[in-house]
This record gives C-alpha cells, sequence and structure tokens, in this order.
C-alpha cells in the first residue's frame, strides 16, 4: 500500500551571540546562529521525523522527543532513527520532498550535502530526495530572516 504524509517544522534563530550551531538534515551549517529549542533544533529532520510519524501514526516529536532530551539526547537524528523504528518491517521509503523557507542563510551551497545526509539515515538513494529553499520575499517571519520553516511529504511503500 502506498501511503503519502506531511511533517512541518518551524523554530526561531538564537541570537546571533549565541554559540549554537546551526544543523540541517544532520549537516553543519556555517556562518549563521543555531536555531532555539531543547534539542539542536534541525527543523528539516524535525519535519521529516514527522512525515515518518503521519505513515506510522505514532508521533515522536512531543512526549518521546522531550523523554530523549531530558536524558541528553538533543541530536535530532535519534528523534528520526526512533520515528523509523515505528515503520512496520518491509516497509520502504520511496521519495521524500523538503520545502525549506529562511531568507538566511543562503542554502543552495549545502542542498547536496543536506541530501547525502538524508539518504544515508533513511537508507534510500539521494536521487529520492528533493529539496527546495525559498526566501520566502519577506511575506513571512521566516522570510524576514527570523528563523526557519520546512515542510516534508513523504511517500511510502507499506505493507498491509
Amino acid at each position: 500500500m502506498i501511503k503519502v504524509a506531511i511533517g512541518q517544522d518551524s523554530h526561531r534563530f538564537e541570537p546571533d551571540s549565541s554559540e549554537k550551531r546551526l544543523i540541517l538534515g544532520g549537516v553543519l551549517i556555517e556562518g549563521s546562529p543555531g536555531l532555539e529549542g531543547n534539542s539542536d533544533a534541525d527543523v528539516v529532520i524535525h519535519a521529516l521525523t514527522n512525515a515518518i510519524s503521519g505513515i506510522t501514526c505514532v508521533n515522536i516529536l512531543g512526549e518521546e522527543a522531550d523523554r530523549m532530551c531530558r536524558e541528553g539526547i538533543t541530536d535530532s537524528r535519534a528523534y528520526l532513527k526512533a520515528a523509523m523504528n515505528h515503520m512496520k518491517k518491509d516497509s520502504r521509503i520511496l521519495h521524500v520532498s523538503i520545502s525549506i523557507e529562511a531568507l538566511r542563510p543562503r542554502l543552495s551551497p549545502f542542498i547536496e550535502k543536506i541530501r547525502m545526509s538524508l539518504a544515508g539515515l533513511l537508507g534510500i538513494d539521494r536521487g529520492s530526495i528533493g529539496i527546495t529553499a525559498t526566501t520566502g520575499e519577506g511575506l513571512s517571519e521566516f522570510g524576514k530572516g527570523n528563523g526557519i520553516f520546512c515542510t516534508v511529504i513523504l511517500t511510502a511503500d507499506v505493507p498491509e
């Protein structure tokens, strides 16, 4: 059975003086402050985790991720792994489409690295991961440079 799910997430930037680093899709993005959150606040992986939760119907971000944060697990890749553990045996992720809205930083130099990182985390070919980025033309808080918003659409083949 083919299932499609959507996930989204957003976070504000830390103050420019913060030492927290920006992580997107498991990739360190230099030259920009990190995002506010208990974890590394990786909006790409959070949106992807939410999309997988849409497939499995088991929410990870919330109580489960909060518990993990209290235990000192702040790497969002661990939340993604927890979500993947709820996928039925023999499920296959077929395609992931990611749209990121952010005025800053300029993301195009990092898109290939993010695709490769996510392909490794998901165990799929990077050709099955599409990423687009937009500045949002200043129309939203993200387009004004106050944070980053991410939407993910995930398609999976899940045995009945």
